[in-house]
Protein backbone atom coordinates (compact mmCIF):
# COMPACT_ATOMS: atom_id res chain seq x y z
CA UNK A 1 0.00 0.00 0.00
CA UNK A 2 1.32 3.35 -0.92
CA UNK A 3 0.25 6.48 1.44
CA UNK A 4 0.84 10.14 0.08
CA UNK A 5 0.80 12.05 3.79
CA UNK A 6 0.21 15.78 2.24
CA UNK A 7 1.45 18.64 4.68
CA UNK A 8 0.20 21.81 3.63
CA UNK A 9 2.34 23.93 5.97
CA UNK A 10 6.09 24.82 4.05
CA UNK A 11 7.87 23.33 6.96
CA UNK A 12 10.03 20.74 5.85
CA UNK A 13 10.83 20.20 9.60
CA UNK A 14 7.27 19.62 10.40
CA UNK A 15 6.64 16.75 7.60
CA UNK A 16 9.42 14.87 9.09
CA UNK A 17 7.81 15.08 12.07
CA UNK A 18 4.29 14.10 10.63
CA UNK A 19 6.21 11.71 8.64
CA UNK A 20 8.08 9.67 12.39
CA UNK A 21 4.25 9.68 13.59
CA UNK A 22 2.51 8.03 11.03
CA UNK A 23 5.71 5.70 10.90
CA UNK A 24 4.89 4.53 14.18
CA UNK A 25 1.01 3.44 13.54
CA UNK A 26 1.80 2.27 9.77
CA UNK A 27 1.45 -1.41 8.83
CA UNK A 28 4.83 -2.26 7.80
CA UNK A 29 3.60 -3.34 4.01
CA UNK A 30 2.39 0.65 4.01
CA UNK A 31 4.94 3.04 1.95
CA UNK A 32 4.67 6.18 3.19
CA UNK A 33 5.31 9.20 0.65
CA UNK A 34 5.28 12.86 2.33
CA UNK A 35 5.43 16.08 0.52
CA UNK A 36 5.72 19.78 1.79
CA UNK A 37 3.53 22.26 0.43
CA UNK A 38 6.02 24.57 -1.78
CA UNK A 39 4.42 27.50 -0.98
CA UNK A 40 2.04 29.28 1.84
CA UNK A 41 2.96 29.51 5.77
CA UNK A 42 5.16 27.93 8.08
CA UNK A 43 1.63 26.70 9.64
CA UNK A 44 -2.49 27.66 8.86
CA UNK A 45 -4.12 29.20 11.69
CA UNK A 46 -7.11 31.55 10.02
CA UNK A 47 -9.93 30.78 7.65
CA UNK A 48 -7.75 32.59 4.58
CA UNK A 49 -4.90 30.72 5.35
CA UNK A 50 -6.89 27.80 4.89
CA UNK A 51 -8.40 28.61 2.10
CA UNK A 52 -5.04 29.47 0.40
CA UNK A 53 -3.87 26.37 1.55
CA UNK A 54 -6.70 24.33 0.19
CA UNK A 55 -5.80 25.55 -3.76
CA UNK A 56 -2.37 24.48 -2.57
CA UNK A 57 -2.90 20.99 -1.73
CA UNK A 58 -5.08 20.37 -4.77
CA UNK A 59 -1.62 21.53 -6.54
CA UNK A 60 0.06 18.94 -4.51
CA UNK A 61 -2.28 16.48 -5.30
CA UNK A 62 -1.84 17.14 -8.76
CA UNK A 63 1.58 16.88 -8.87
CA UNK A 64 1.91 13.65 -6.44
CA UNK A 65 -0.96 11.59 -6.10
CA UNK A 66 -0.60 9.25 -9.38
CA UNK A 67 -0.31 5.90 -7.81
CA UNK A 68 -1.04 6.29 -4.20
CA UNK A 69 -3.55 4.01 -2.66
CA UNK A 70 -4.90 6.64 -0.31
CA UNK A 71 -4.16 10.52 0.66
CA UNK A 72 -3.91 12.01 4.19
CA UNK A 73 -4.33 15.51 4.14
CA UNK A 74 -1.95 16.22 7.18
CA UNK A 75 -3.70 19.69 8.76
CA UNK A 76 -5.80 20.00 11.36
CA UNK A 77 -8.93 21.43 10.10
CA UNK A 78 -8.12 19.89 6.37
CA UNK A 79 -7.87 22.63 3.94
CA UNK A 80 -9.20 21.60 0.54
CA UNK A 81 -10.51 17.65 1.46
CA UNK A 82 -14.14 17.88 0.02
CA UNK A 83 -12.49 19.34 -3.44
CA UNK A 84 -9.82 16.50 -2.78
CA UNK A 85 -12.35 13.88 -2.65
CA UNK A 86 -14.82 15.15 -5.49
CA UNK A 87 -11.00 14.80 -7.95
CA UNK A 88 -10.03 11.63 -6.65
CA UNK A 89 -10.58 7.92 -7.58
CA UNK A 90 -8.56 6.89 -4.09
CA UNK A 91 -9.96 7.27 -0.55
CA UNK A 92 -8.52 10.68 1.57
CA UNK A 93 -8.91 11.33 4.66
CA UNK A 94 -8.28 14.36 6.81
CA UNK A 95 -6.85 14.76 10.04
CA UNK A 96 -9.34 16.69 12.11
CA UNK A 97 -12.36 14.31 10.43
CA UNK A 98 -10.60 11.07 11.30
CA UNK A 99 -9.42 12.49 14.82
CA UNK A 100 -13.14 13.23 15.65
CA UNK A 101 -14.80 10.60 14.54
CA UNK A 102 -12.26 7.85 15.98
CA UNK A 103 -12.99 9.71 18.67
CA UNK A 104 -16.68 9.25 18.58
CA UNK A 105 -15.91 5.36 18.85
CA UNK A 106 -14.33 6.18 22.03
CA UNK A 107 -16.54 8.10 24.28
CA UNK A 108 -19.56 10.18 23.95
CA UNK A 109 -17.77 13.73 23.80
CA UNK A 110 -14.62 14.97 22.90
CA UNK A 111 -12.29 18.13 23.64
CA UNK A 112 -10.27 19.21 21.09
CA UNK A 113 -6.74 20.75 23.24
CA UNK A 114 -4.15 23.09 20.63
CA UNK A 115 -0.59 25.23 20.81
CA UNK A 116 -2.38 28.75 20.03
CA UNK A 117 -5.78 30.36 20.47
CA UNK A 118 -5.41 31.22 16.69
CA UNK A 119 -6.40 28.43 15.65
CA UNK A 120 -9.98 28.00 17.45
CA UNK A 121 -12.08 29.91 15.01
CA UNK A 122 -10.84 27.81 12.04
CA UNK A 123 -11.14 24.87 14.51
CA UNK A 124 -14.40 25.67 15.86
CA UNK A 125 -15.90 25.61 11.81
CA UNK A 126 -14.06 22.58 11.34
CA UNK A 127 -16.43 20.33 14.00
CA UNK A 128 -19.63 22.50 12.88
CA UNK A 129 -18.92 21.45 9.22
CA UNK A 130 -18.10 17.40 10.00
CA UNK A 131 -21.46 18.24 12.44
CA UNK A 132 -19.85 17.00 15.54
CA UNK A 133 -20.70 19.56 17.67
CA UNK A 134 -23.37 17.91 19.72
CA UNK A 135 -20.35 15.16 20.16
CA UNK A 136 -17.67 18.45 21.34
CA UNK A 137 -17.44 18.84 24.84
CA UNK A 138 -15.13 22.08 24.10
CA UNK A 139 -11.60 23.72 23.04
CA UNK A 140 -8.65 24.81 25.15
CA UNK A 141 -5.69 26.82 23.69
CA UNK A 142 -2.74 27.87 25.45
CA UNK A 143 -2.92 31.47 24.90
CA UNK A 144 1.24 32.31 24.99
CA UNK A 145 2.95 32.32 22.45
CA UNK A 146 6.17 30.02 21.28
CA UNK A 147 9.32 29.88 19.88
CA UNK A 148 9.37 28.05 16.99
CA UNK A 149 6.32 26.01 15.10
CA UNK A 150 8.55 23.06 14.44
CA UNK A 151 9.30 22.59 18.38
CA UNK A 152 6.33 24.10 19.95
CA UNK A 153 5.24 20.76 21.30
CA UNK A 154 8.49 20.28 23.59
CA UNK A 155 8.23 24.23 24.49
CA UNK A 156 4.43 23.46 25.70
CA UNK A 157 4.04 19.84 26.48
CA UNK A 158 3.55 20.15 30.12
CA UNK A 159 0.83 23.07 29.51
CA UNK A 160 -0.85 21.02 26.99
CA UNK A 161 -1.06 17.54 29.23
CA UNK A 162 -2.44 20.12 31.85
CA UNK A 163 -4.73 21.37 29.54
CA UNK A 164 -6.17 17.68 28.74
CA UNK A 165 -6.63 17.01 32.48
CA UNK A 166 -8.44 20.60 32.53
CA UNK A 167 -10.70 19.45 29.60
CA UNK A 168 -11.43 16.15 31.19
CA UNK A 169 -12.19 17.45 34.45
CA UNK A 170 -13.90 20.79 33.98
CA UNK A 171 -15.77 19.91 30.83
CA UNK A 172 -16.41 16.42 30.72
CA UNK A 173 -14.45 15.09 28.04
CA UNK A 174 -14.56 11.43 27.62
CA UNK A 175 -11.39 11.56 24.99
CA UNK A 176 -9.10 14.28 24.38
CA UNK A 177 -7.68 15.29 20.72
CA UNK A 178 -4.04 17.07 20.65
CA UNK A 179 -4.80 19.13 17.11
CA UNK A 180 -2.73 20.50 14.96
CA UNK A 181 -0.06 19.02 13.01
CA UNK A 182 2.62 20.51 14.94
CA UNK A 183 1.46 18.21 17.68
CA UNK A 184 2.05 14.93 16.01
CA UNK A 185 3.47 12.60 18.30
CA UNK A 186 2.61 14.12 21.59
CA UNK A 187 -0.26 12.02 22.29
CA UNK A 188 1.67 9.08 22.76
CA UNK A 189 3.93 10.86 25.07
CA UNK A 190 1.63 12.02 27.24
CA UNK A 191 -1.00 8.99 27.44
CA UNK A 192 -0.45 7.78 30.65
CA UNK A 193 -0.67 11.69 32.31
CA UNK A 194 -4.31 11.86 31.02
CA UNK A 195 -7.14 10.01 32.73
CA UNK A 196 -8.75 8.93 28.89
CA UNK A 197 -7.85 8.42 25.85
CA UNK A 198 -6.21 11.10 23.54
CA UNK A 199 -5.44 11.31 20.14
CA UNK A 200 -3.10 12.61 17.17
CA UNK A 201 -4.81 13.99 13.98
CA UNK A 202 -1.77 11.97 12.16
CA UNK A 203 -2.32 8.64 13.34
CA UNK A 204 -6.09 8.65 13.38
CA UNK A 205 -5.90 9.54 9.73
CA UNK A 206 -3.04 7.05 8.57
CA UNK A 207 -4.91 4.09 10.31
CA UNK A 208 -8.34 5.60 8.66
CA UNK A 209 -6.71 5.85 5.35
CA UNK A 210 -5.27 2.21 5.67
CA UNK A 211 -8.65 1.02 6.62
CA UNK A 212 -10.48 2.53 3.50
CA UNK A 213 -7.80 1.58 0.93
CA UNK A 214 -8.15 -2.11 1.90
CA UNK A 215 -11.88 -1.33 1.61
CA UNK A 216 -11.25 -0.26 -2.51
CA UNK A 217 -14.51 2.01 -2.19
CA UNK A 218 -15.48 2.64 -5.60
CA UNK A 219 -15.15 6.65 -6.87
CA UNK A 220 -19.10 7.26 -6.74
CA UNK A 221 -21.00 7.88 -9.96
CA UNK A 222 -23.46 10.10 -8.09
CA UNK A 223 -23.97 11.86 -4.75
CA UNK A 224 -21.80 14.57 -3.17
CA UNK A 225 -18.35 13.19 -4.51
CA UNK A 226 -18.64 12.05 -7.71
CA UNK A 227 -16.17 13.33 -10.34
CA UNK A 228 -17.56 16.98 -11.58
CA UNK A 229 -17.78 17.34 -14.96
CA UNK A 230 -14.73 18.44 -17.01
CA UNK A 231 -14.75 22.20 -18.72
CA UNK A 232 -11.85 24.58 -19.94
CA UNK A 233 -10.12 26.15 -17.46
CA UNK A 234 -7.29 29.11 -17.69
CA UNK A 235 -3.87 29.45 -16.35
CA UNK A 236 -3.58 26.25 -14.63
CA UNK A 237 -0.52 24.44 -14.42
CA UNK A 238 -0.78 21.24 -16.69
CA UNK A 239 -0.90 18.68 -13.92
CA UNK A 240 -3.25 20.98 -12.00
CA UNK A 241 -5.58 21.43 -15.36
CA UNK A 242 -5.42 17.15 -15.66
CA UNK A 243 -6.36 16.60 -12.64
CA UNK A 244 -10.28 18.43 -13.50
CA UNK A 245 -10.27 16.80 -16.39
CA UNK A 246 -8.94 15.42 -19.75
CA UNK A 247 -5.09 16.28 -19.87
CA UNK A 248 -3.44 17.70 -23.00
CA UNK A 249 -2.15 15.41 -25.72
CA UNK A 250 1.62 13.65 -24.53
CA UNK A 251 0.87 14.10 -20.80
CA UNK A 252 0.02 11.74 -18.03
CA UNK A 253 -3.05 11.84 -15.93
CA UNK A 254 -3.08 11.25 -12.73
CA UNK A 255 -7.10 10.77 -12.86
CA UNK A 256 -6.75 8.08 -15.72
CA UNK A 257 -9.39 5.73 -15.45
CA UNK A 258 -11.28 7.88 -13.64
CA UNK A 259 -15.55 7.38 -14.36
CA UNK A 260 -16.79 11.16 -15.94
CA UNK A 261 -19.44 11.16 -13.10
Amino acid sequence: MRLLIVNPNTSIALTERLREAAAGVAAATTELVAVTAPRGFPYIATRAEATLAGSIVLEMLATHAAGADAVVIAAFGDPGLAAARELLAVPVVGMAEAAMLTACMLGRRFAIVTFAEALLPWFQDCVEQNGLAGRCAGFCADPEGFARIDTVQEEKERRLAMLARQAVRERGADVVIFAGAPLAGLAERVKDEVPVPVLDGITAAVLQAQALATIRPRKPLAGGYRRPQAKPALGLGSALAALFGDPPAGTANPTAGLPAG
